[in-house]
């Protein structure tokens, strides 16, 4: 799908899905790619998840280096810088009483999809409705029934089970964008403390990231189906 599409594509699921916020593209710039023309810096520090929801509610349009990240750990994931130590070993999340043990925290942190250290040069962020790049995944934040009929249009071609991996930590940078733009799939998680805390994912909201490759069978699913 070209551009044209894809803008026509965000403006189809918002509708038809009757979204409350804006699906989100999210392109990674590698080392040696150049960011998009007229694509503004972001000028505020903020974590990645906060960017997200920033975009689907008022539609800003931006990209962010790793100065601009304001989770370290977030933006490692994505590539944008090394990992804090305190986060790889998994002593961050033992501190915060997540796990019983410091191998337990230090296995699940092994296990989180991430992009090799400074491999990328800036996220770009928009609303897939009018985003004036090609994204390489679509965050979209909504309910469980809504997520639930995305899933069933993104194997309404070929058939198959949507698989999950999730931890309840780094769900909108590992899970929404590492996961679909790293390994090709389509990642649903439930959040995290941090999305939730600081991006104001609700209660009754759970996050899927969409890699663009599956946009044009969605596409023709939802005009399906929906």
């Amino acid at each position: 799908m070209d551009l044209k599409e894809l803008n026509e594509f965000g403006k189809i699921l918002t509708e038809k899905l009757n979204l409350k916020t804006k699906p989100v593209a999210v392109s990674l710039i590698q080392k040696g790619r150049d960011i998009p023309e007229g694509i503004e810096k972001l000028d505020e520090t903020t974590r990645h998840c906060q960017m997200v929801d920033m975009v689907r509610k008022t539609g800003r349009e931006f990209y962010a280096t790793a100065d601009e990240q304001a989770c370290k750990g977030g933006s490692a994931m994505m590539g944008l810088n090394e990992m804090p130590t305190k986060l790889a070993t998994g002593q961050t999340y033992l501190n915060l009483n997540r796990f019983d043990t410091i191998n337990a925290a230090r296995r699940t942190m092994e296990s989180v999809t991430r992009l090799e250290p400074n491999s990328i040069k800036a996220a770009v962020y928009g609303p897939l409705e009018s985003a004036t790049f090609a994204p390489d995944v679509i965050v979209i934040i909504t309910t469980p029934k809504q997520v639930m009929q995305l899933s069933q249009a993104l194997i309404y071609k070929h058939g198959g089970r949507v698989e999950t991996s999730f931890a309840g930590i780094q769900s909108i940078c590992a899970d929404g964008v590492v996961r679909p733009y790293k390994e090709g799939k389509i990642s649903v998680t439930l959040g995290c403390g941090g999305s939730r805390k600081f991006a104001n994912v609700a209660e009754d909201e759970m996050i899927i990231g969409i890699p663009v490759e599956r946009a044009h069978d969605l596409l023709e699913a939802v005009n399906e189906m929906l």
